[in-house]
């Protein structure tokens, strides 16, 4: 099924944590997921398990925090030391950034690393700064947050099962993820073509799984033919973006999908992202997560990710909040030598949130 040009996919033979007892019902679902995975990078999802009561909730609280004054909401603006909480782009002179944030951390407090300096492996904690008004707001976070991970954990699964690999490959690089929530506003803006809610950008997480209101306004970049395709919401709905870190971990087979977000003079929009991000210091496989290689050959013509030719994140946790990935990448098309073997050995660190060198 076709959606404004992205797969919807419907995980309803996929609706509990544990796989279906036939293993037949959910080929077709993982051909599904592969496809839109390579192709795209970007798919909607239905009958995905979360009540639609936690959805409604988390929206209305987020509604209610934005109609606030300036100064309430700047009461817990993110700040240097501690990068969660409140942040916007609307009082600043980057007009393209039409928006403002809100983004509690899934687990609280989190370890995350110190700087993105290449060497610094000093960590810091963090703690979410959440508003006391509307009172509700963290019990809504919390209570959405806990559904968010368990549709990523179905999602992973799939992904791993579309990659060849066991359902629970990913799942040990999840234990203590730095996942968040973010709420985000965009007002109605009086200058929309000089405006961008985001700019073009990919995210540098697994998966990012995006509730939207009616109104609409994000886009994805089409590989095939580098059109913007504009996403209609789909009632109930929720949009999955490949992010950086998957197309790390499966050795370039899947590519993160480069997305905007346009504003609307007389509509303003609310949505809800939730950045699926392992844990702050994740360890695989310079080869990536594939564990059965054929043949030295064929792991020869694979795509590898090395300290020489890396994939370079630079991404968030800076006073500017969360910020986007800016990726570099600078090995497109690179294969190892078939006499350069030795390259394979060892790990590389793979953390979200910092340099990956």
């Amino acid at each position: 099924m076709k959606a404004e040009g992205i797969p919807l996919i419907n995980l309803s033979v996929f609706n509990s944590h544990d796989l279906p007892s036939n293993p037949s019902s959910i080929e077709t679902l993982v051909e599904e997921i592969r496809d839109a995975c390579k192709n795209l990078g970007a798919f909607q999802v239905i009958n995905h398990g979360v009540p639609l009561e936690k959805r409604e909730k988390l929206e209305m609280t987020s509604r209610k925090f934005f109609a606030q004054s300036t100064e309430e909401r700047l009461r817990v603006r993110e700040d240097e030391a501690n990068p969660v909480g409140y942040y916007d782009s609307l009082f600043t002179k980057n007009v393209r950034g039409w928006k403002e944030v809100l983004d509690p951390m899934v687990k609280n407090p989190i370890v995350i690393p110190a700087s993105h300096e290449a060497g610094d492996n000093g960590l810091k904690e963090v703690v979410n700064r959440l508003p006391e008004y509307p009172s509700e707001l963290r019990e809504a976070c919390e209570e959405y947050a806990e559904e968010m991970e368990k549709l990523a954990h179905k999602l992973l699964e799939l992904i791993s099962l579309s990659l060849g690999l066991k359902a629970n490959r990913l799942s040990g690089f999840f234990n203590d993820h730095t996942s968040f929530t973010k709420l985000v506003h965009y007002p109605s803006c009086p200058i929309p073509h000089l405006a961008l809610g985001i700019s073009q950008h990919k995210d540098a997480g697994a998966l990012t799984i995006l509730a939207q209101d009616n109104v609409g306004g994000l886009q994805v970049k089409r590989k095939a033919d580098g059109e913007w395709i504009h996403i209609k919401p789909t009632p109930h709905a929720y949009i999955v973006n490949v992010g950086d870190t998957i197309q790390v971990w499966s050795n370039d087979r899947y590519e993160s999908v480069e997305h905007r977000v346009m504003v609307n003079s007389e509509k303003e929009r609310f949505s809800m992202p939730f950045s699926v991000n392992p844990d702050h210091n994740v360890m695989i496989p310079k080869y990536g997560i594939f564990e059965n290689i054929d043949s030295l050959r064929e792991l020869a013509q694979m795509l590898q990710w090395t300290p020489e030719k890396p994939l370079r994140v630079a991404t968030g946790f800076t006073h500017m909040g969360i910020a986007d990935a800016i990726v570099d990448l600078v090995i497109r098309g690179a294969t190892l030598r078939a006499n350069n073997f030795k390259e394979i050995e060892g790990v590389i660190i793979t953390p979200v949130n910092s340099l990956l060198t």
